[in-house]
């Protein structure tokens, strides 16, 4: 009989463990579904609490012809003006990106944005708010891949972002590309230029990409001693709190300013540039 209760203790003790972890694999799965529907809610809201104002077709969009199909790191003006370019890559993001275009706005300043097509499908909201605020928008391909790539593959990565900016903003269409890392021989290049599009490339490197390795003064101290006029300025309104640019920004429009000079697209850039060498 005693055998007998010591068994029968036995089973009812590996039923409890049993039954213990069914409970605790219930819970981890509660978790995770708890998880992601957190996620797809925190992008709904995103989406849908940004105001966004109704987006047209803007005429400082349209790049001039003699520009199309060239590469442009910096561009030639006339002596007396002092524009520069303040570019921002790989949004849209919803930590960075509204912050940044905040700063813009209480300082009345345009800039050019070069977006990835995945984030523009995750945040098309914060894509609209940049060109109803007034900035442009840029190809930055869909995945930032820079290794070679078949053409193919190359024609999805920047076709399909071409799509899409081109659907959520009511049909603007954009003619500026920046490839990932700024890299040129891999195809990407070759293929936007035979699209005719402007290949934007860069004068001055912010370097916030360092993230924790650089700080915010010396971020600001790079772009400032290397700015010219004609210049334009690589940034990144991703990378969450290891990029300082939101802490930098404002210093960097202040100095700037207070050496005279002027904020502009890359589209306005271009026809600077254009303007002083054909009077």
């Amino acid at each position: 009989m005693g055998i007998g209760n010591w068994e029968l203790g036995i089973e009812n003790w590996e039923l409890g463990i049993g039954n213990w972890e069914l409970g605790i694999g219930k819970v981890l799965w509660r978790r995770r579904i708890l998880f992601i529907i957190i996620a797809v809610v925190t992008v709904v809201l995103i989406n849908l609490l940004i105001p966004v104002k109704a987006v047209s077709q803007q005429k400082y969009l349209v790049v001039p012809d003699s520009f199309r199909g060239k590469i442009v790191r910096q561009v030639q003006l006339s002596s007396p003006q002092k524009a520069i370019a303040l570019t921002f890559d790989d949004g849209p993001s919803p930590d960075i990106t509204p912050q940044v275009l905040s700063i813009l706005k209480d300082n009345n300043l345009p800039a050019t944005f070069f977006i990835l097509g995945r984030n523009l499908k995750k945040f098309p909201r914060i894509g609209q708010q940049i060109l109803a605020d007034g900035h442009v928008l840029g190809n930055h391909t869909w995945h930032h891949w820079y290794h070679r790539m078949r053409e193919f593959i190359i024609a999805r990565e920047i076709e399909s972002t071409a799509k899409l900016i081109s659907e959520i903003t009511g049909g603007v269409r954009t003619n500026l590309f920046r490839p990932p890392y700024g890299h040129r021989y891999n195809g990407i290049v070759d293929y936007a230029r035979k699209r005719k599009d402007v290949v934007v490339l860069w004068s001055v490197d912010s370097e916030d990409w360092r993230g924790q390795d650089i700080s915010v003064a010396e971020l600001v101290e790079q772009v400032v001693t290397e700015a010219e006029p004609g210049a334009i300025v690589l940034m990144h309104d991703t990378g969450g709190d290891d990029n300082k640019i939101v802490q930098a920004l404002p210093k960097i429009i202040e100095e700037l300013s207070d050496r005279g000079y002027t904020f502009v697209t890359i589209p306005q850039l271009l026809q600077l540039s254009l303007n002083a060498y054909t009077r």
